[in-house]
């Protein structure tokens, strides 16, 4: 028996009923000799983090662009810190914790530079047919290592695809990673705001702070409990009425003070504006996109989805740094 054989036996004896055992995975869209070590999930996890665009979302924006202080959140310590919240939940409820790390690691491969503002002006300009989370799963299907794609199984990809708030994973993994996502994303966009002085921990409303907690520490140990606690046994991963409808409610302040707030957003004019004449720029003479862009439109791709993929996988530096190289004359030297 190989090691990954025994793992897979391990499973079955210490997963819950609802978990997503490894060897009975859909499969990957390509068959493959399987691994004497790794399970289908865990060499997905590592498929993901060796990947390309894993690494460029060191350099993209989570909410504040292109932050000069080294401790705002990136897209990448986003990823990170959902990897870290699906886990500790996964792990209590006796789920797969490997599928679920290859869920978060991959959920937001397909973000735009600029973070949502640069989801919004492709969408526009590609006529609404762009988001990220569709894009995610086209990065590791159709863009990564020259077209070939990651291969990855159907239950990674089905989290990577339904991780929004809007969709329902198929399997709890997915679910995990999908609750992580909005517990971290709007615990820690909390603490920059506090960084950035757009927010002060006693500005939140004190009908939310008396039930989740009066610092994030102390919030995020209540969200996770309250997942763990509510889910225990139960084919389905979710929240109480009492804490769900707690954190809608902050969710929904963070969009008024925050994520829509004139000075964190100060700058989104402006790069809303560079991406949509980036993008004309490249649909206007495709040859101006790289080699690999220009054989996937010679070989069927529309050009408007090209460009978005080009666009889409740019880091804010790159983003700005191509604008200034088309746009911006250099100065003269002799």
């Amino acid at each position: 028996m190989t090691i990954r054989e025994q793992q897979e036996k391990r499973e079955h004896e210490v997963l819950s009923r609802y978990a997503a055992f490894s060897d009975q995975s859909t499969g990957r869209d390509r068959s493959e000799e399987q691994c004497d070590l790794r399970t289908v999930y865990q060499r997905d996890r590592d498929r993901i983090l060796h990947c390309k665009a894993f690494r460029r979302l060191k350099h993209k924006t989570q909410v504040f662009l292109s932050p000069g202080d080294d401790h705002y959140r990136t897209r990448l310590t986003h990823t990170l810190e959902v990897s870290q919240i699906a886990r500790t939940i996964a792990r209590s409820l006796r789920l797969n914790e490997d599928l679920t790390e290859a869920i978060a690691l991959g959920h937001d491969l397909g973000h735009t530079p600029f973070g949502h503002v640069g989801e919004r002006t492709l969408a526009a300009c590609a006529g609404n047919n762009f988001s990220h989370n569709v894009q995610s799963v086209r990065v590791v299907e159709r863009l990564e290592n020259r077209g070939e794609g990651l291969n990855l199984t159907w239950e990674v990809r089905d989290g990577m695809l339904n991780h929004k708030t809007s969709c329902t994973p198929h399997t709890l993994e997915g679910q995990c990673v999908r609750l992580a996502d909005k517990i971290a994303y709007v615990n820690h966009d909390i603490d920059d705001a506090i960084r950035g002085n757009i927010l002060k921990e006693e500005d939140l409303p004190t009908n939310i702070t008396d039930i989740l907690g009066k610092n994030t520490r102390t919030r995020l140990n209540c969200l996770i409990h309250d997942v763990i606690n509510t889910s225990q046994d139960k084919d389905y991963v979710g929240m109480s009425a009492e804490i769900g409808d707690a954190l809608g409610k902050l969710r929904t302040y963070m969009f008024r003070y925050l994520y829509t707030n004139p000075i964190a957003k100060s700058e989104e004019l402006k790069a809303d504006k560079m991406l949509r004449i980036l993008y004309e720029y490249f649909i206007e003479d495709a040859s101006r996109l790289t080699n690999e862009c220009v054989e996937m439109i010679y070989m069927g791709e529309d050009p408007k989805t090209v460009v978005c993929d080009y666009i889409a996988g740019m880091t804010d530096n790159y983003a700005i740094e191509t604008f200034k190289s088309i746009y911006i004359p250099k100065s003269w030297k002799v």
